[in-house]
This record gives C-alpha cells, sequence and structure tokens, in this order.
C-alpha cells in the first residue's frame, strides 16, 4: 500500500509522490470535496491539475459524481491510473461521493494489489482512519451538494489504524477547531495522528515516514 498524505496542497515535499509512483506518470484529480462551493472547486482543479503537471505526471479530472451508480465504469476509468490525487474541502461530502460511485472499494482493492497511490491533501487524509467521528467539529456532516445522498457516512475507507489530524498548530483558519477536534480524539480515546501544514505522512508498505518540517 503506497499513500502520500499532506496536511495542506503538496505539503514541502511533492518530489517524494514522484518517488512513490515509482516513475509512473498517469494521474487523475479528484475534487468532489469542493461540490459544494463551484468556484473554489474550478481554482483549487485548475491548481491541482497545473502542479500534477509540473511534477511531470499526465494529469486530469476524475469526477465521481459521474460514476453514482455505475461502479464497474469507475473500475474500468481507473484501469491504468498510476496516481489518484484528492484535494481537500469537505471530508464528510468527500466521503459520500466515494461511497455513491463505489470509489472506496475499488481504491482499497487497487491499493492492495499495489496498482495505484492515494495521494492527497486535507479531506484526503482524515478520511483514510476507521470512522468519520469527531470531524463534524472542522466539517459540517449535514452539507449535501445536489445528487449526493444525505445520510451522513461514518465509516472511513480503513487504511490506516489512526485517525489523521490536519492543519495542527498551523497559520490555517481551521486550526483551532482542529484542537477541539483532537480533544475530542483524546477523550474518546481515538488513535490520531496530527499534522502541521507543510508535513506529509508516507505510507510504503510497511515504511511509514513523517516528512516536510
Amino acid at each position: 500500500m503506497r499513500l502520500y498524505l499532506s496536511s495542506f496542497d503538496l505539503g514541502n515535499c511533492p518530489e517524494e509522490l514522484v518517488a512513490l509512483a515509482r516513475g509512473a506518470k498517469e494521474a487523475v484529480v479528484v475534487v468532489n470535496a469542493l461540490d459544494n462551493l463551484p468556484e473554489a472547486r474550478m481554482k483549487w482543479l485548475n491548481a491541482q491539475t497545473e502542479k500534477l503537471r509540473d511534477l511531470g505526471f499526465t494529469a486530469r479530472e476524475l469526477d465521481l459524481r459521474d460514476f453514482f451508480g455505475k461502479p464497474s465504469e469507475l473500475e474500468e476509468s481507473l484501469r491504468g491510473i498510476d496516481v489518484v490525487w484528492i484535494n481537500g474541502g469537505n471530508a464528510f461530502i468527500l466521503r459520500r461521493a466515494m461511497k455513491q460511485s463505489g470509489f472506496d472499494k475499488q481504491i482499497r482493492a487497487a491499493l492492495g494489489r499495489d496498482e495505484i497511490v492515494y495521494a492527497g491533501f486535507s479531506a484526503a487524509a482524515v478520511i483514510v482512519g476507521d470512522s468519520l467521528a469527531g470531524l463534524d467539529i472542522v466539517d459540517r456532516a449535514t452539507a449535501v451538494p445536489a445528487g449526493y445522498d444525505p445520510e451522513v457516512v461514518w465509516e472511513g475507507l480503513g487504511l490506516l489504524p489512526y485517525v489523521i489530524a490536519v492543519h495542527f498548530r498551523s497559520d490555517h483558519a481551521e486550526s483551532s477547531d482542529v484542537d477541539r477536534e483532537i480533544a475530542f480524539f483524546q477523550e474518546n480515546r481515538i488513535p490520531y495522528r496530527p499534522l502541521r501544514d507543510g508535513e506529509v505522512l508516507i505510507i510504503d508498505g510497511e515504511e511509514e515516514r513523517l516528512l516536510g518540517l
């Protein structure tokens, strides 16, 4: 399993993402976490696509909304993709999009076969644990864009045995709420790992590294 989890944007070591891809160059960008904010969505899509291309990837958008209720079509679209780069935004919207498209099951399977790199920041990182409990302190769980199932998905992707708390002690608008989120984790004995903006957590098989500051 290969993961590149950043607190914000590409983090301070994008060359590690290139290394993790092992020379493979086909990337897709997922910005569904911003489906409730169309203008911000377009801005981040363009910026992230350009940054990935600057790193040498052939990047294009993968809109999970196109695959709601069509998991077999999504599976076909993911064939040959080396890196999935997932933008930040609302973690609950992103998690809904993954469930409604079947992306959650397919990414777990692809990671298990070591066929793909799961990469991204903020919302992409906080959902890799077992549960989204406590994330509603930072993100509005009831934000439901058009076409989305209103039911809140509390189950995480289950990729790591702990929750990641992004924007920890950083110059970010959500940092004070993250302190409250961490207090919730501590009170409820939920394993967590904080990430400051700039830091990146890299998982490569059995190897785990924290870089960036």
